[in-house]
């Protein structure tokens, strides 16, 4: 486990100009324009990336096509292509303490979590995927005698791959690596205020024998190298993990190019159900606490609702603010701290600004909703907690993505479901009962594609993640990930 010390040597480290990498090698932009990385710890210039355009794009496209075609790493033996991936695995194992410490410095996670949510969670999924590769089989048909049908499993080409700033590390991971071990291509864009950490991963894929061109990234913003990519005639599939507004942008440039694949990770606003038989209390105000309060509220299956048993309300709502009362907020590189930082000055003023409305909307504000530590020149809000939340409110309707969580009592289970369903998204949710009946009713009832039973989050790279209805489409992790970079080929055989 890092140590205090550790962390204070590696926090000091020079970080060096981002580069695009394509065709294995590191470039500028075109026009040689670079963009400014703050680091929200204390909104101080940390370093410079590329910021590239459509043409970077076009070049990386055309090297992951190019890779693609030729079979550097489609047409090696799965298991080749395992091993690789495993040796990948074991350098982000390697330097998970380094990794992690960049990643903190670029997007405020708070250091005690980013060690695990990040390398070693990336680490891990690496090498699931690496054991995968080998362990994939095609079906044969339950034919007529006489013929034979073949269902094959391939590649389905050039992948894009946008991924988000709040855990880069883990949901690129994700994305990459089951797309790698179904054996396509990729043309990866970071997020543009976390790409940091993301950068010295593909280093970490070169050096551990991916071939050059099969994994090309290009930095820079959502309106030049997102729309370019969402735009390009060349890729097949696109991958994003964001918001709604820019999940259905993509949709658009996909519809007005070559109707490419496009699976959305969107956004939330999970809901988690507490019942007057939920037991200890106190254990679940702090799994409550935990499920929205951990990264700043930047995740995005944060439980962000509360609803609660009218009998058990007012000694829940009380025990949560304690706990959230008490939280250390501060420099997410130390290890005391368990609130970090926004992870840009921007979104931490799109928080505010939400807290602001919730408070004219009516809701009680039992805590926080106010920026702290301004004297860092940090970007902070500490746990926001507001009660009484109307059902029709934006509080209660919209994705905040921060640190504040909307409590609602109700009285009866059907009332729950129907709060817990009234809104358009559906990524995941909660329920705390000790009723084994009443846990599988919920779980049947709720609509989302995660719901978590007298927990909340945790759940490991062997099960699906994905949403309904405005929460996207898709799944990332388990095996069901290769079923979106693969295509189904068959063959109908006469014999």
């Amino acid at each position: 486990m890092i140590n205090q010390s550790e962390i204070d040597i590696l926090r000091q480290a020079s970080v060096p100009v981002g580069q695009h990498l394509i065709d294995g090698k590191k470039v500028d932009a075109s026009d040689g324009a670079q963009m400014d990385v703050i680091s929200p710890i204390d909104g101080t210039l940390l370093t410079k990336i590329a910021a590239g355009q459509g043409l970077d794009v076009d070049k990386a496209v055309l090297a992951a096509r190019t890779a693609f075609e030729d079979g550097r790493w489609s047409g090696l033996a799965p298991a080749v292509r395992g091993k690789i991936l495993q040796r990948i695995a074991d350098q982000i194992a390697n330097e998970a303490h380094s990794l992690a410490v960049l990643g903190v410095r670029d997007n405020g996670t708070e250091i005690s979590m980013a060690i695990k949510g990040e390398p070693l969670s990336a680490a891990g999924t690496f090498r699931y995927y690496g054991e995968l590769c080998d362990k994939q089989y095609g079906e044969i048909a339950p034919t007529a005698p006489g013929t034979l049908g073949l269902v094959h499993h391939t590649p389905v080409g050039v992948v894009g791959v946008i991924i988000p700033w709040n855990f880069p590390l883990m949901i690129g991971a994700w994305k990459i690596a089951a797309a790698l071990a179904a054996g396509n291509t990729i043309v990866l864009k970071p997020a543009e205020v976390a790409s940091l950490s993301i950068l010295r991963l593909v280093d970490i894929c070169h050096e551990a024998g991916l071939p050059d061109g099969v994994l090309n990234v290009v930095t820079g913003t959502g309106l030049d190298v997102g729309a370019a990519l969402g735009r390009h005639m060349d890729v097949d599939v696109l991958a994003f993990t964001g918001s709604g507004p820019v999940g259905r942008q993509l949709l658009m440039y996909a519809a007005q190019s070559n109707l490419k694949r496009v699976y959305l990770e969107l956004g939330g606003k999970s809901a988690s159900v507490v019942f007057g038989d939920a037991g200890n209390l106190d254990q679940v105000a702090k799994v409550a606490a935990g499920a929205i309060f951990r990264n700043s509220g930047q995740v995005c299956v944060a439980s962000s609702r509360l609803l609660v048993e009218r009998s058990i309300h007012q000694d829940v709502v009380e025990k949560i603010v304690k706990i959230a009362d008490e939280m250390t907020l501060g420099n997410p590189l130390d290890l005391s701290t368990n609130a970090g930082a926004i992870a840009s000055k921007t979104q931490m003023n799109n928080i505010l600004r939400d807290c602001d409305r919730a408070a004219a909307d009516g809701a009680d504000l039992k805590l926080g909703g106010v920026q702290r530590a301004v004297d860092t020149g940090g970007f902070y809000i500490g746990p926001t907690i507001f009660d009484n939340a109307s059902q029709d409110s934006s509080l209660v309707q919209n994705e905040i993505f921060g640190p504040v969580l909307a409590i609602q009592p109700f009285d009866k289970e059907d009332e729950a479901v129907r709060l817990a369903n009234g809104t358009n998204y559906g990524l995941s949710a909660g329920v705390f009962t000790q009723n084994i009946s009443r846990a599988h009713r919920m779980i049947e009832s709720l609509r989302a594609g995660v719901v978590h039973v007298n927990t909340y989050g945790g759940a490991d790279v062997t099960v699906p993640l994905g949403g309904v209805g405005q929460s996207g489409n898709g799944h990332d992790k388990s095996p069901h990930a290769m079923d979106k970079y693969r295509n189904l080929k068959t063959a109908w055989v006469q014999l």
